[in-house]
């Protein structure tokens, strides 16, 4: 299988700093999203620049600001100085616990950090409301927080995908089935698109959508991973099949990806907006509880037939344990005195629609074609409908 560039961030406790890192590095010109660093402190600033270089940033370095100097310098900057070193534009500040006081006169703005190594400092707080900070970060403690703020400037993180899990209520239910249509139809709605596959045991998503050999990272390439993945470079290490990229388990032996591989992963694919959709399976281990953690939806798909209402009642109560919104999608005809609105109240759960039986869908997907990709039939329809409510101007899921 080919093997794309690594998405793994380095980790920012490894030893050592950046190429090209050292006290000497001074930037005065600022812009494009790179972040500031404040700082006459050089063992802070190699701190810094290591952690910068770890979540992928190249950052701007001022060591003071303009006709000032150290502790005993002016008790705060005027406006045209700090914007001078771009503390407007920058779109992370991050502050050197020696810098606070020359920083002090400085405009209000969002994502100023206060960053020291001093863990035993009184009057650390009382410097950081007095320049505006959204929090006090000291090293080494907050490496990884730090390097989690960084790379979101980095990555021009935004609103986070709207991230959907389908699992089945009992076995056969069309889960997967459901899954796959809901990425189909949204990557043809336009919609950046990932589908994950979370049921090892399930035959692979890949598959489902006739994308087996398609080249690209599986999930035993990620069991190793550690720290903070890649968005963008998830995203393009993953198989494109039918305008989306899915990540899939291949065909070998190993069924187990470690729950902190799983969690960075799943972060990873929110963080590029658009929608995740993951397919589910039913038992809630705590790498399931990983990814039931992330999602905004759970919609659980259950035949319209007592002996699925009652297997879905137990695997109902195991999800609620960590999703927080679980809704039923019933599948198929409904016997007499046992309606959609009925299988819903059983299951304590609101009901999100019913979904026919597609007559013919299985030839078509044994033909190539996956599920949802024919807009005139029934399961289209239901994503189609589901998409338009869900996606709607403020991106919320609807009661």
């Amino acid at each position: 299988m080919a093997r794309s560039k690594s998405c793994e961030t380095p980790g920012s406790g490894a030893a050592g700093s950046s190429p090209g890192a050292g006290t000497g590095a001074a930037v005065s010109a600022v812009g494009g999203g790179r972040p500031l660093i404040i700082t006459e402190d050089p063992l802070l600033l190699d701190d810094l620049l290591r952690l910068c270089a770890a979540a992928g940033a190249e950052p701007h370095v001022h060591h003071g600001l303009p006709g000032q100097s150290g502790a005993g310098g002016a008790a705060g900057a005027s406006a045209g100085e700090v914007a001078g070193v771009g503390w407007e534009s920058a779109p992370l500040v991050l502050v050197g616990d020696d810098a606070a006081r020359r920083v002090r006169g400085a405009p209000r703005r969002s994502g100023v950090f206060l960053v020291g190594r001093d863990l035993d400092d009184p009057l650390v707080w009382q410097r950081a409301v007095e320049i505006g900070a959204e929090e006090v970060l000291r090293l080494p403690d907050a490496e990884s927080r730090l390097v989690d703020r960084i790379a979101d400037v980095v990555e021009g993180a935004g609103r986070p995908a709207l991230a959907v899990g389908v699992i089945g209520g009992s076995g056969g239910a069309g889960a997967s089935t459901l899954a796959c249509a809901l990425a189909v139809r949204a990557a043809r709605a336009g919609e950046r698109t990932i589908l994950i596959d979370g049921d090892p045991l399930g035959g692979g998503m890949d598959v489902l959508l006739g994308g087996e050999s398609a080249e690209g990272l599986r999930w035993p390439d990620f069991a190793g991973s550690r720290g903070r993945v890649g968005a963008g470079a998830l995203e393009e290490s993953l198989p494109e099949m039918h305008a989306l990229r899915v990540l899939s388990w291949d065909r070998g032996d190993r069924v187990v990806v470690p729950p902190a591989a799983i969690r960075s992963v799943v972060a990873a694919a929110r963080r590029r907006g658009g929608v995740v959709v993951v397919d589910l399976p039913r038992r809630v281990d705590e790498a399931v509880a990983e990814v039931l953690a992330q999602l905004d939806l759970v919609l659980m798909v259950v035949p319209g037939e007592l002996r699925a209402v009652a297997a879905a009642g137990r695997v109902a109560a195991g999800v609620r344990m960590v999703a927080r919104d679980v809704r039923v999608v019933v599948r198929g005809r409904c016997p007499a005195g046992l309606d959609p609105e009925a299988v819903a109240r059983l299951l304590g759960a609101p009901l999100a629609g019913e979904v026919p039986v597609e007559v013919g869908l299985p030839g078509r997907v044994a033909e190539g074609e996956p599920p949802g990709a024919q807009g005139r039939g029934a399961l289209a329809r239901f994503c189609d409908g589901f998409w338009q409510r869900a996606l709607g101007p403020a991106q919320g899921v609807p009661a």
